[in-house]
C-alpha cells in the first residue's frame, strides 16, 4: 500500500475476527493481529471504515446501534435491497460523507461480494485467506471471473503490511 491511500474499508466477519458466520456484537472475537493492523493504518493518517452485510438485523437478532462506525446492509438477501454486497453502494454512502476519492482506496475482505463491490468503484481489493476466503478463491470464483483481487493476503495483517 504504498501508493497514496485514502481509506480501506474492511470487511468484519472472517476478515477482522469470528469466522465464514455472522457473529453478532456480543460474541465476535477479533483476531489478535486486527489491533496491530488499525494502530498502523491510523498511523499513516489513513482512515478506516468497516463495511459489512448483516442481515440479522433486519430479523431481529441485532441492531444497528451494535454495530457503531461501520457500513451496514441490515437486509437479507431477500430482501433484494440496494446497499447489499456485491453493490458498492455503501462504500459510495462513505464516499459521499468523507469526501473520498475511491479510486484512491483499498477494499480488504474474505468474500467474493467484498471483491465485486470494490471493484465497482474502482478501488483496489485485497482477499483475505481468513473466514470464506479459500471458498471466495475456489468454490464461488465463478461469481467474479472477470475481477483479479489486487493481492491475496495471508490475513488482514499480511495485507496492511
Amino acid at each position: 500500500m504504498r501508493d497514496i491511500i485514502e481509506a480501506v474499508f474492511i470487511d468484519r466477519d472472517g476478515t477482522i475476527g469470528g469466522d465464514c458466520s455472522i457473529t453478532y456484537p456480543g460474541e465476535f472475537k477479533l483476531y489478535p493481529f486486527t489491533d496491530q493492523e488499525i494502530k498502523l493504518l491510523k498511523s499513516l493518517n489513513i482512515n478506516v471504515f468497516a463495511f459489512t452485510n448483516q442481515p440479522g438485523i433486519s430479523r431481529g437478532e441485532s441492531t444497528t446501534y451494535e454495530f457503531e462506525k461501520a457500513y451496514i446492509c441490515p437486509n437479507t438477501n431477500e430482501e433484494r435491497c440496494s446497499c447489499r454486497k456485491p453493490s458498492s453502494e455503501m462504500l459510495i454512502k462513505a464516499s459521499n460523507e468523507y469526501d473520498i476519492d475511491l479510486t484512491k482506496c483499498v477494499v480488504i475482505g474474505d468474500r467474493w461480494s467484498d471483491m465485486l463491490a470494490g471493484a465497482g468503484v474502482g478501488t483496489k481489493n485485497i482477499l483475505v485467506m481468513t473466514g470464506a476466503g479459500n471458498e471466495s478463491l475456489c468454490k464461488y470464483r465463478n461469481k467474479w471471473a472477470d475481477i483479479e483481487p489486487n493481492y491475496i493476503a495471508k490475513n488482514v495483517l499480511d495485507a496492511v503490511l
